[in-house]
């Protein structure tokens, strides 16, 4: 998916059908769904039909372009600092096939912060398999663990 605000736009329209209440995972699955539906119709830019132009997919696209990848994730983890909560975290990811391309973690004041971009090209499970998985092991550790993959990322917090 290399078109951040064609990604954007449905992003946001289906959270306006969905209503600010809208489950995570479920806007995801539909913006991805609906994409993936239109990809084949779309130029380069994303702007009008062509049945005869192909789209760039994840492996042509750049990782470090504006758009981001559907082969990355960002990992946002928050709660209070105590051991284990890198270790649980990289387990899920490694146990998934996952690895971890960059990751930054903070303690302010007893407070953990970290974010996590994570390859999941080779993951053995979807990403909202993932997700529910970092879910739970947050739970469990007693942390708030969001993940998202990084082109979604991108198009929903664009300025």
């Amino acid at each position: 998916m290399a078109n951040e605000d064609l990604i954007y736009r449905l992003t946001k329209a289906v959270y306006g059908r969905l209503g600010a209440a809208a489950d995570d995972q479920t806007v995801e699955q539909l913006v991805t769904d609906i994409y993936r539906e239109i990809e084949p119709s779309l130029d380069n830019d994303g702007s009008s039909y062509s049945s005869s132009q192909s789209f760039p997919t994840t492996d042509t696209v750049d990782s470090r372009s504006p758009e981001g990848s559907a082969d990355r994730m960002i990992i946002s983890v928050f709660g209070v600092d105590h051991p284990g909560i890198v270790a649980g975290v990289s387990q899920i990811l490694a146990e998934a096939g996952c690895s971890i391309v960059d990751i930054n973690q903070t303690v302010v004041q007893g407070k953990f912060a970290m974010v996590i971009i994570a390859n999941s090209a080779r993951a053995r499970e979807s990403a909202a398999e993932l997700k529910e998985r970092l879910r739970r092991e947050g739970e469990k550790l007693g942390v708030r663990i969001y993940a998202q993959r990084e082109d979604l990322f991108n198009a929903m917090h664009r300025i």
